[in-house]
């Protein structure tokens, strides 16, 4: 687990993923190597036009997730070549919360899960992302 300046040192090295942090809003709330809590405050741009978030506004949050797991404390640089994601139902409340885990990493790819939880802990979506590690 991170202290309260390393995660801040995280976010301010993840601030430069603006699309995620700046235009989408995603927030790191926990992070540790190879897993991270990462939400986002639903806004009237979130919306699609049936009125309920957008899906690309939860993939946002799940790739960002992925992104802050494989990438902090020291890790060696990882990106995304895969993604499959599963939508649960439509969130309710004011929040979505994505939980990010490794479940296997090797020496070149590694595969993690990413499960958005609304504000009444309704499963959201369910994210798998394998990963590329740079080394």
């Amino acid at each position: 687990m991170m202290n309260p300046q390393e995660l801040e040192a995280l976010q301010q090295k993840f601030a430069n993923d603006r699309f995620a942090t700046g235009q989408t809003g995603c927030v790191i709330e926990k992070a540790g190597k190879n897993f991270s809590r990462c939400s986002v405050t639903i806004r009237p741009h979130h919306l699609n036009a049936a009125g309920t978030v957008m899906g690309g506004a939860i993939f946002t949050l799940a790739d960002f997730a992925f992104a802050v797991a494989a990438n902090c404390c020291d890790q060696p640089l990882t990106v995304s070549i895969s993604s499959q994601i599963t939508y649960l139902a439509p969130p309710r409340g004011a929040h979505m919360t994505a939980h990010c885990t490794c479940v296997k990493s090797g020496r070149q790819t590694c595969l993690y899960q990413v499960d958005i939880y609304d504000d009444n802990h309704t499963p959201v979506a369910l994210v798998t992302i394998q990963g590329f590690i740079k080394r």
